[in-house]
């Protein structure tokens, strides 16, 4: 048995396979994330959006590519990550297709088309769990040093 069918044999995707079990999609790399992805991350982070997260849906969904998900602790902070959101992308040529729930502001979605930004007071978050719905998806969960390299993206 060659040396790469040995290894593939015994990777964790093939072993997981044959005990019926699933192994947990692969974390995003930063360098992965379209330009206009960071951006809106990072316009979220400015305004302190809370538990920043990204999933890559390539592969598993065909309306679009990446879903930015943030939370607010109230209603005023889920409208003002929103727009700044909306704000920083137009400004930097990207117009949000669309913005639902603005008004009510317990669930803002912002559609780019090929991303889509979710901006969520608590409750909502938790209720929709759309972490947990999509969990087939490449995640990256974005720590204080994500952010700051994101943040380096003003300055270019």
């Amino acid at each position: 048995m060659s040396q790469q069918l040995k290894e593939k044999a015994l990777s964790p995707e093939v072993e997981a396979a044959a005990v019926g079990t699933r192994v947990a999609p692969g974390k995003i790399e930063l360098s992965e994330l379209d330009d206009r992805v960071r951006r809106a991350a990072n316009a979220a982070a400015e305004k302190k959006a809370i538990e920043p997260v990204v999933l890559d849906l390539r592969g598993i969904s065909t309306f679009t590519d990446f879903f930015v998900i943030v939370t607010g602790a109230n209603r005023r902070q889920v409208q003002a990550v929103s727009d700044e959101v909306v704000d920083q992308l137009k400004r930097n040529g990207t117009p949000a297709a669309r913005v639902e729930g603005y008004q009510n502001a317990e669930w803002v979605l912002i559609d780019y088309g090929d991303f889509v930004v979710h901006v969520f007071d608590d409750k909502a978050r938790r209720f929709y769990d759309l972490e947990r719905l999509w969990r087939e998806a490449r995640r990256r969960d974005l720590s204080p040093d994500d952010l700051a390299q994101l943040g380096s993206l003003r300055a270019e």
